[in-house]
């Protein structure tokens, strides 16, 4: 069974803990800071053996070094951006397989944010770490890459089974949400979501973990018909 601990840093970022109860493996997800994330791994007994990198920002691989200097642990990552990652051991693409125990994970390339992003699927485990392509009720800004870009990530992340579970490295669900009502205000979806979102973060909860099927419903870059539709929703998003 695997075990997925979410620690938060920075203003908004999540780093993500994965643990495979059987076989001892851990790994870290995008670690923007080494710290926080040994301590949690320390409080559970466990020992951070890999990092899972999926794009090259400091917000994602600032805690590579530490973390392996501190474990010895394997840092994989996109090989589109391996020379930008000065830490990777092993770089990766499109179809490429990495393991926590048991449990197989496939590389998908998703550019659009960055030029080389990549995301990790374990499909029998209904997982997807996504790094900044796909948020909550949103996706990520277009730095390297084009509208047409990610709204090919939309429709294949789109295309996956409803009960995978999303996650995703920034809490911006709620901000994106208040977006997405002026997009489609009649979304009844939408409207129930926003009111869960805006009670928890009340609260001072995360909101991530989301879910293809949540995204389907609720997502208006998701939901976007064309590759114009997305860019013009992605560029009043920016101006907002």
């Amino acid at each position: 069974m695997l075990e997925v601990v979410r620690i938060p840093v920075l203003s908004d970022n999540y780093v993500w803990l994965l643990h495979d109860d059987a076989s001892g493996e851990t790994v870290a997800v995008d670690p923007a800071v080494a710290e926080p994330v040994l301590e949690a791994a320390r409080q559970r007994g466990w020992t951070i053996g890999q990092i899972w990198n999926t794009h090259w920002h400091g917000d994602h691989v600032g805690g590579n070094a530490a973390i392996k200097a501190a474990t010895g642990c394997i840092i994989t990552g996109p090989a589109a951006e391996a020379e930008k990652i000065g830490t990777l051991d092993r770089p990766v693409r499109e179809g490429d397989s990495v393991r926590i125990g048991a449990h197989q994970a496939t590389v998908l390339e998703v550019p659009a944010h960055t030029a080389g992003h990549i995301a990790y699927h374990l499909a029998d485990d209904r997982l997807i770490f996504v790094g900044d392509t796909l948020f909550a009720m949103g996706c990520g800004r277009l730095f390297e890459g084009t509208a047409a870009q990610m709204f090919a990530n939309m429709q294949r992340f789109a295309a996956l089974p409803d009960d995978t579970a999303v996650y995703c490295a920034h809490e911006y669900t709620q901000s994106n949400g208040r977006f997405a009502l002026t997009v489609e205000p009649d979304n009844a979806a939408l409207r129930a979501r926003m009111g869960d979102v805006d009670a928890a973060r009340s609260r001072g909860e995360a909101t991530v973990p989301t879910s293809i099927g949540q995204e389907r419903a609720t997502n208006v870059f998701m939901r976007a018909r064309d590759v114009a539709q997305l860019a013009e929703r992605r560029a009043a998003k920016d101006a907002a």
